[in-house]
């Protein structure tokens, strides 16, 4: 039986994304991400967790993040987890690592991150969004609808 891996997270860059190529020269970006979580403690104060996470993303996806993304900028990813392991180069044994594939990708906000929580400036915007095996679109041209006239659902269609 085959598992499931899958994350979503929405965080703001702790570091400007490191850009590097591998030998087949695939672009690979790697930034770190924080994600807060606010809620109420035993004693009804408010309290704030911070989880941090290392993010790697390849390609276009790449490049698109290493253009547009700077530390602070607030991001929307969706990937996977990926474990690795090694040993230590000064003999501390072995030393392990969870990080996030990056697949998907939305940047939010503004051009300057001045917007966030992905005000009206991220939907209009040029800066793309991206996805790991497809470019950014290039023309600002409205995106067509994603079924055709005949396949518009009315209001009768939905169940509830």
């Amino acid at each position: 039986m085959a598992g499931f891996n899958r994350v979503v997270l929405l965080g703001n860059l702790t570091r400007d994304p490191q850009m590097k190529y591998l030998p087949s020269q695939t672009a690979v970006a790697e930034f770190g991400l924080a994600c807060n979580r606010r809620f109420k403690g035993q004693n009804g104060e408010q309290k704030d967790e911070v989880t941090f996470v290392d993010c790697t993303a390849f390609g276009r996806s790449a490049e698109v993040i290493n253009e547009y993304c700077r530390k602070g900028k607030q991001l929307l990813i969706e990937g996977r987890l990926k474990f690795d392991q090694w040993e230590d180069k000064n003999g501390g044994g072995k030393r392990s690592k969870l990080s996030v594939v990056v697949e998907n990708f939305q940047l939010l906000g503004g051009r300057d991150g001045a917007a966030p929580g992905g005000g009206p400036d991220a939907s209009n915007s040029d800066v793309p969004s991206g996805r790991a095996s497809a470019p950014a679109p290039a023309s600002k041209a409205p995106a067509a609808p994603p079924f055709g006239d005949e396949q518009q659902f009315k209001e009768d269609d939905i169940p509830f």
